[in-house]
């Protein structure tokens, strides 16, 4: 893809000024092998300078962040949204085992018996978004424990509603609750309608399991949530939306980290996760994406979380290295 070997743009993302990004620009976009020197010292230099460094040294030896518990609150520091930037930093349980310890807590805490990530402790405090994202994260990050099993069963049958009760069955075992109230995404939060910000992120996640792992359900679940994320064109984001007569304006926002408030950007990469780059229902998608671009290459931060969270990920509306790798790495994929 021409843009994603021009060198002054790669020089960019790949300066040691910005150890972060360089590490994921040289495994992502260059895919160096693991064992390359070069890479190798991008990573530790990650690890010991960058904002991993930064979010790793925050955090409570005994793996929370903030307070213990389910680790929700408060927004954005707390142990679930560290959990969550930290994979989307690339941070490496091999290099910092820090990382594991970290997973560990989570599933310890913030995980119910049924296999629902809880932002209360109980399983009615699941959502789609929380599920998706946490599942996707541990798994970025490296943890293998049975219970992140557990938690991509239950996330699988919530969308298409096998074995689950409805909400009202207060004596199932397993059921929907007034949050994560039916199958194929609907959100008490969204007005009991199918959420497509929760919807990304179970796709997200069970993109993150290999075809080879993936259970029968997992794959009806696949199939459900690709039919709802295309059956509109996902650069209109034209899902339902609740309470609200539109569309929320930031799908067009561009940000870096991501958490529940989720973008165009961000469709397309569950979707180019799952094997969908050249469908071409995506191809209006992909066009906005390319149609951000600055005359250099480059896409800016238009969403962002400056002193809500960890690090500081660059100033608003200029343009972004994190922003960047984001877009080429779904650009490149689908090619």
């Amino acid at each position: 893809m021409r843009i994603v070997s021009a060198p002054d743009l790669q020089a960019w993302l790949t300066a040691q000024d910005a150890p972060g990004v360089r590490y994921l620009a040289l495994r992502d976009l260059e895919r160096r092998d693991p064992d390359d020197h070069v890479f190798r010292a991008a990573r530790l230099a990650a690890h010991r300078e960058g904002p991993i460094a930064a979010v790793l040294a925050a955090m409570e030896p005994e793996g929370f962040w903030v307070e213990p518990g389910p680790g929700y609150n408060p927004k954005y520091r707390s142990t679930v949204w560290a959990i969550l930037l930290l994979a989307q930093l690339g941070a490496d349980p091999f290099v910092d085992s820090r990382v594991s310890r970290a997973c560990d807590y989570v599933l310890a805490h913030a995980l119910a018996p049924s296999g629902q990530f809880t932002a209360s402790g109980a399983p009615s405090g699941t959502a789609d978004c929380i599920q998706g994202e946490l599942c996707w994260a541990l798994t970025t990050l490296g943890c293998q424990d049975p219970r992140l099993d557990a938690a991509f069963e239950w996330m699988a049958r919530s969308v298409t509603g096998e074995g689950i009760a409805p909400r009202e069955d207060r004596r199932a075992e397993v059921r929907y609750y007034a949050g994560k109230c039916g199958p194929l995404f609907a959100c008490g939060s969204n007005n009991q309608l199918p959420c497509a910000w929760g919807a990304v992120k179970v796709m997200l996640a069970l993109g993150s399991v290999l075809p080879e792992n993936r259970t029968a359900v997992m794959r009806r679940a696949i199939e459900q949530g690709v039919a709802f994320l295309l059956g509109t064109d996902p650069s209109t984001a034209a899902y339902p939306s609740g309470y609200s007569a539109r569309p929320s304006g930031n799908w067009w926002k561009f940000g870096f980290p991501v958490f529940y408030v989720t973008d165009v950007l961000q469709i397309a990469e569950a979707l180019v996760g799952l094997g969908y780059g050249q469908d071409p229902r995506l191809a209006t998608t992909l066009q906005l994406i390319r149609s951000k671009q600055d005359p250099q290459g480059r896409w800016s931060l238009e969403y962002d979380y400056a002193g809500k969270t960890w690090g500081d990920f660059g100033p608003k509306k200029m343009p972004n290295r994190w922003v960047t790798l984001r877009a080429l790495r779904v650009l490149q994929a689908a090619s």
